[in-house]
């Protein structure tokens, strides 16, 4: 019996790790580098915001505005919102994934 709880605590345990964690993009960030220095980079050089100089691509101010997720991302990407456009029909799935993978991966080195 002991050993079927000890089983049970250690599979709630590890449930809870994998779903319980950040969600990280899917997307390829090296790919996502060269999408956003196409399409973002002219407003979000370095992870600035030259439109709103207070939602910078910055990790704090990712967690601030509720964006530090790859599922924020890429609905903000997708469906633009206030001086942003939406990029959907621009750039493909895959590529709006991947600049999710990009802009998180930057935010955790600091641009």
């Amino acid at each position: 019996m002991k050993k079927l709880v000890s089983a049970m605590l250690l599979l709630m345990a590890a449930l809870t790790f994998l779903w319980g964690a950040p969600a990280m993009a899917a997307g390829d960030a090296a790919s996502g580098a060269a999408v956003f220095s196409t399409n973002c980079a002219a407003c979000h050089a370095g992870g600035r915001n030259v439109v709103n100089p207070q939602k910078t691509l910055q990790k704090s101010d990712l967690e601030a505005n509720g964006m530090n997720s790859a599922e924020a991302i890429i609905t903000q990407v997708t469906n633009g919102k206030n001086a942003m456009p939406a990029f959907s029909g621009r750039l493909t799935d895959k590529q709006i994934e991947d600049v999710a993978a990009y802009v998180l991966s930057q935010s955790e080195k600091g641009w």
